[in-house]
């Protein structure tokens, strides 16, 4: 039992270590004057009308997973005319890895003129670290999530990372 006891609480402090490791890795990604929204709050919005869920990831990243609804607006070839259908004051949240491309994509919407732009915080790896649902292609439920690369995949403690 004491050994029980003794691997839970290593456990703890390990994934506790991992989450403080990474709230602290973010604060060099984000801008301070850019919007974000947390995942819980996120989460509450899927489906909700005028809300805009756009995974800047690439379209191999967003095939082995994304968040339901989710649009798939890429970052590398990004075009902002792929989101010209959106109304402008749509709520839209934007979501990559860790949100540093996602900043760079809401940035850019913001300059075309949409008002009420947020960056998933943490990204869609915080979502899978905290076991939120994510989907694959077929809309099925999946835990599987690209780890981007292994130096950013060592981020990801809970699903599977694929590469």
């Amino acid at each position: 039992m004491r050994y029980i006891f003794l691997f839970v609480t290593l456990l703890t402090f390990t994934a506790f270590g991992q989450s403080k490791e990474y709230r602290s890795m973010l604060k060099n990604y984000y801008s301070a004057d850019f919007p974000t929204i947390s995942i819980a709050d996120a989460k509450a919005k899927i489906g909700k009308p005028n809300v805009y869920f756009l995974d800047t990831r690439e379209k191999e990243e967003f095939d082995v997973s994304h968040i339901k609804t989710a649009m798939q607006v890429g970052y590398d070839n990004f075009d902002i005319s792929s989101v010209s259908k959106l109304p402008k004051d749509a709520e839209i949240i934007v979501y990559c890895s860790i949100g540093a491309r996602s900043q760079t994509i809401g940035q850019k919407l913001i300059k075309a003129g949409y008002t009420n732009v947020k960056n998933l915080y943490g990204g869609l790896f915080h979502w899978a670290n905290n076991s939120y649902p994510m989907r694959d292609p077929s809309g099925e439920k999946t835990t599987k999530i690209h780890g981007f690369s292994a130096d950013w995949g060592k981020w990801v403690y809970r699903g599977t990372v694929v590469y």
